[in-house]
């Protein structure tokens, strides 16, 4: 039985290896498409950081590689970690090239959608993002927490293709405040 396995193993590590070295491109048998090089999660940050705040945007910077040799073309942000569950505003979300402070080119969106018991936003690109950029999604929470503390989430990439293998990227990690002060809870400490 152990043998059986390690020769299916070094049977499909060698397909594997030959399909990489012809085509540059990841795909099984079964047809799964993989990134050769996946994405990397650069950066998640706020425009604003307080608890309550209003008319913040969360943004999430990912470089897809010049040898990923598929392209981006969906993004997960999960919601892993924090008291308040945060809701957004799907029809304010935006894509771009570049970074938040160095905007490109506007990428279209076909769908963003969210899944509330999942905690999960699902962005679909149209037309899916070449391989060797950097771009960044704007989420617009209808407001921010109002429980301050460390809020995670999970970003995860999807190749183009009918049956592909996901991609978890890390976390991005926004920490909300509350800058009011605790010995005055009401205006004017009344």
């Amino acid at each position: 039985m152990r043998l059986a396995v390690l020769l299916g193993t070094a049977i499909a590590t060698t397909a594997f290896m030959g399909a990489y070295s012809q085509s540059q491109a990841v795909q099984l048998q079964d047809g799964t498409v993989y990134f050769v090089q996946p994405p990397r999660l650069v950066e998640a940050a706020t425009t604003y950081n307080e608890v309550y705040v209003w008319g913040a945007t969360y943004y999430f910077t990912i470089s897809l590689p010049e040898n990923a040799s598929e392209p981006l073309h969906k993004i997960t942000i999960n919601q892993r970690e924090g008291v308040d569950n945060i809701r957004f505003d799907l029809d304010s979300t935006i894509a771009f090239e570049g970074t938040r402070s160095r905007r490109g080119q506007r990428i279209g969106l076909k769908e963003v959608s969210s899944d509330r018991q999942t905690r999960t936003v699902s962005l679909t690109f149209e037309p899916s993002v070449s391989p060797g950029k950097t771009i960044t999604i704007g989420l617009k929470p209808w407001q921010n927490p109002t429980s301050a503390g460390v809020y995670l989430f999970g970003v995860t990439a999807f190749p183009l293709g009918e049956k592909t293998h996901s991609q978890f990227l890390g976390f991005g990690r926004l920490h909300f405040y509350n800058h009011r002060s605790d010995h005055f809870p009401f205006p004017y400490g009344w």
